[in-house]
Order: structure tokens, then sequence, then C-alpha cells
């Protein structure tokens, strides 16, 4: 079959979720109000609170909220066949992805900026707020300390993209000068700053950078994640503008050039899918498609993590409520078109189904991987554009998007922190709290040794917390409706889909590392599991108080902003 369809059809699901879908969501169960007062105006600190032109919002939530894991999770679900990861992929983003975004983004901003753990407190409870802290900090570390380790190893294995990864971080900061202190045009600014990272990328491609060993005395690979560590704790206290949002509005235009790279490359060559529809001779010990299917591809599809940025740094900064249509369900689209480029890379960008089987040949092959050579294949072929380079394009996106989310994540994780020291009576400063994210995730970093591989010690959790976390957002979010008198369907059905999907992965992952006597990740999965049940339970009991309780206004909402988090 030819990969032409499903860029046609992909496209045609995303682009009517958007303009339908979205709409009703903000017209009809949402009802965004433009003369509602934004924590970014009302909380304006210049450092978090910053109202933010929607354009430049949504880049830095979107890439915030795709990294890596858009490329990563579809690359290698594709094991059981495109089919599969393709429905997922497009209706979970139209259907759930993008009103669970939009939901995140609208509840936190009628709650003056805080995140959905503090929501919980709210909407569900002293007891579900606590909990709902603890899976959110976990699942932030996962993250944190996966993604340095996922950025060291492009950064070892493809030494073109070293130039173009930090310099993206001038041109970020050219970029924030240029839009808020020298007032020029954002189009300009846009063209300058894409230009200046395509030239960027050209460079690296002419000069590959590979470290000696050692360097400072250390692994290159040690070199690399400690720099990161070190580059993420800094950008994360900087005021939004100056770095993190920059940063993030361009390599989201650079993206969707890339993407157009790709997708045009796609419609020049029309490769063939050589992968399977339906994969049913699949490597031995790859596990069963339901439910991993639902969890392999969290970003992409639905994913908890957008819902800690949508409540953690993009409600303080949008600028009006009728924005968030755009910056929470677009940043979910653009999201799964990275998704389906993704697919159509790891499915259509090798020559024969052998080279394709020679790539995946178990369970968690292919990846980044797959998506760098297959895609890179594709625009060789529909371009001409020579193979190393199509290969920089592609691992330079890869980079910057898993350092964007990075180092978002460092940002989030201090908020929590910060959070959890509230909830306890205790006033932790940024500094300190950014400290304590930074040893933690250092630690468990180098906890396998100085190659960094213990970051990934814990990734075998992520996805089935991220689509518990996921559930659990939704959970809030259909409190709110059912507290305004709104229809909460909208946000139930994903609710109990994506619950039960998880849950049941989680059950499956305690037998499997009780067998490979993995007892930390064991322990860590119980109480993941048991934080997941009780905070639902109370979900259960606050919407049953929810139908009870008389019917809460906007106004309802203004008098309550003070009390947020009491």
């Amino acid at each position: 079959m030819s990969s032409l369809w499903l860029l046609i059809v992909g496209l045609a699901m995303l682009a009517g979720g958007y303009l339908l879908y979205s709409r009703f969501l903000a017209g009809r169960v949402y009802r965004l109000d433009p003369e509602f007062t934004t924590p970014a105006h009302e909380l304006r600190d210049g450092v978090d609170f910053v109202p933010t032109n929607k354009y430049v919002l949504w880049g830095h939530h979107f890439t915030s909220v795709a990294g890596a894991a858009p490329i990563v999770g579809p690359a290698v679900a594709v094991i059981w066949g495109w089919l599969p990861a393709f429905l997922w992929v497009t209706l979970g983003t139209v259907f759930f992805a993008g009103m669970h975004d939009l939901g995140a983004l609208w509840a936190s901003v009628r709650n003056r900026g805080r995140s959905m753990g503090m929501l919980s407190g709210r909407y569900i409870g002293a007891r579900g707020r606590n909990l709902f802290l603890v899976v959110i900090y976990l699942l932030l570390l996962m993250v944190v300390a996966a993604f340095a380790v996922v950025i060291k190893n492009l950064l070892l294995s493809t030494p073109s993209a070293v130039i173009p990864a930090w310099g993206a971080i001038v041109v970020a900061l050219v970029v924030g000068q240029m839009i808020y202190r020298w007032g020029v045009s954002l189009l300009l600014t846009t063209v300058l700053g894409v230009a200046a990272l395509y030239g960027l990328i050209l460079l690296g491609d002419a000069y590959p950078i590979t470290l000696p060993d050692p360097v400072l005395g250390m692994s290159p690979a040690t070199f690399w994640i400690l720099t990161l560590f070190v580059y993420a704790g800094i950008a994360s206290l900087l005021p939004v503008w100056v770095l993190l949002q920059p940063r993030d509005y361009i390599n989201g235009v650079q993206l969707f050039v890339g993407l157009a790279i790709l997708y045009g490359a796609t419609l020049l060559s029309a490769p063939d899918v050589v992968a399977p529809a339906v994969n049913d001779q699949v490597p031995a010990g790859t596990p069963g498609l339901l439910p991993l299917l639902f969890v392999t591809i969290a970003c992409g599809a639905i994913s908890g993590f957008h819902g800690m940025v949508s409540s953690g740094t993009s409600s303080k900064q949008l600028d009006g409520e009728t924005d968030a249509r755009f910056v929470g369900y677009f940043g979910a689209v653009g999201e799964g078109l990275l998704a389906l480029g993704a697919i159509i890379a790891a499915t259509a960008g090798y020559a024969t189904l052998a080279d394709w089987q020679a790539v995946y040949t178990a369970f968690n092959e292919g990846g980044v991987a797959a998506f760098v050579q297959g895609g890179g294949s594709i625009i060789n072929a529909g371009l001409g554009i020579p193979a190393s380079l199509s290969a920089t394009i592609l691992a330079t996106m890869a980079v910057l998007f898993a350092a964007t989310t990075m180092d978002t994540g460092v940002r989030l994780q201090r908020f929590v922190v910060q959070e959890i020291g509230e909830v306890l009576g205790l006033r932790v400063g940024k500094y300190l709290a950014t400290g304590i994210v930074l040893v933690i995730a250092v630690g468990l970093t180098f906890s396998a040794g100085a190659g960094g591989d213990g970051g990934m010690r814990i990734w075998p959790l992520f996805g089935t917390t991220n689509q518990l976390l996921a559930s659990l957002t939704l959970a809030i979010v259909a409190v709110m409706l059912m507290r305004k008198g709104r229809n909460p369907l909208p946000a139930l059905v994903p609710l109990a889909f994506v619950f039960v999907m998880a849950f049941w992965a989680a059950i499956l992952q305690l037998g499997t590392l009780r067998d490979s006597g993995d007892w930390l990740l064991l322990g860590i999965d119980v109480v993941i599991i048991l934080a997941a049940v009780w905070v639902g339970l109370e979900a259960v009991l606050a919407m049953r108080d929810a139908r009870r309780r008389p019917v809460e206004t906007d106004e309802d909402d203004r008098r309550a902003l003070e009390d947020v988090g009491s």
C-alpha cells in the first residue's frame, strides 16, 4: 500500500478534529470566555506569569509536550503493524489528547495557574491531592532522567547534530530579545530564527563533533549528561521569555518545516508501506497488543505529561482564555502530526519487508533510530537531499524536542517540589527546589554507572504512569464540568478507556517485574497503582457529590481563586 494513503487520511482526520471537534469543545463544553482575566495578567511577574502571543505560546507548549516520545512510541508500536498505531494516533489525538490538553489548560487558567496536583485538592480532596503529587513527581523524574540519556545517545551516535543542538540555545536567546526587547515583528523574527537553525544544521553536517575520550577526565557520555543537567537547571530558573519560550517557539516552527520536508518527500516519492497492516508474526517475547499499544503510544495519542505542561507553564502565559483552543488542542494536533510522520518513516522508509524485519527483531527495537533511518531514506528519495544531511535534520529535530521537554520537565518538577513544601507547611525557594530536583535526577541517572544508563531504569513504568495520570487529569476536568452543570461525557469516555488500559498494563507489569527480580521498580509500580486507585475512588465520590451541589458559575470561579490549594 502506498504511504500516500496514510498521509492523506491522517492529515484529513487531524484537520477535521481541530476545525470541528475543538470548536465544539471550546464553545459548548468549556465555554471559553474572552472576558475572563487569565493568571498571566492577574499574577504577572515577568518570570513565570507572562502574557504571551498565542503563536509563541503554542510553540512553547507544543515542543514541551512533544519531546522524543511521539517519535519513540509510534516507531516502537508498529511492531504490531501500522494499522493499530495509525488508528490510535489519529483517533486518540482528535477525541482524547485534544480535549485532555485543552481541558487541563482551561482548568488551570480558572484556578490561578495551579498545577493539576494542587487542583485535585479543590475538586477531589486533600488525600487525592497528596497522592496526585506523588504520581506527578515520579512521572516527571522519569521524563527528566530518561530524556537526558536519549539526548546523550543521539549526540554520540549522530555527531553532526552537536552544533545545531547547542547553537539553538544562542538562536533562542536572540529570538527572545527580538520579540520582547527590540520590538521586531514576529514574522521577521520567525524567518530569521528558522533560517539560523537550518544554517546550523548545514554547519553541523559539514563539521560533525566527536568528543575525545576522556574529556575533562570524564567519558563523553558522562560529560554530555552533566552538561545537559546544568543547562536544564539554568533554563528552568530563567524568566520564561528569555530562553524557554523563544526556544520552544522556534523549535515548533522548525518541526513543521521538518515535517513539511518529510511529508513533501513522501508526496513526491510515494514509498510503499512495507510493514504489515497487522503483524501476525511478531518476534518472540513481544507482549500482546492489548493493552500495551495504548501505553506504548502515549504522547501522540494522549499523555498525562501534557496535563502537567498545560497546568504548569502554559496556563501561566495564556493571554486570553479563548487562546486555549489553539494552544491546547492544536498543540495536541501538532504532536499527532509528528507521531504520524514517525509511523510513515518507520514503515515506509525501508526497501523491503525483510529490511523492516531486520530492524524489528524484538519488542522496543526501532524507536528514534528507525525514525531517523527510515525518514532519512524517504527524504533522500523524494527530495534528493544527501542521506547524511537527511539524517542530521531528523536527529537534530529529535534532540531539540527532547531537550525542550527536559528543561520544561525540570521547571515543572521545581513547581511540584514547591507545592509539596506548601502542603507540608514549608516554604521552599526556587533555587533550593531546583537543587533538590537536579540532585535526585542526576543520582538516578548515574545509579547504574558513569554511562548514565540509570536514567532509563524506571522508564519501563513511564507508559502506564503517564496514562494513569492522564485519566486522573480527566477526572478533575469531569468534576469541574459536572459542578458547572455541563456535559461531562467528552471527558468521561476517554477517562474510562485510558484508565482501564493503563491499569490493565500496570497489573501485567507487576508480574513481569516480579519475574525479573527488579524489586525497586516493583515497589514503585505498586505505589503508583495504589495511588491511582485511591485517587480514582476519591474522584468517583467527588463526581457523586458534584451532582448534588448547586451549579457553579464563572463568578464562583473568581471568588474561589483565593481558596485554591487550601
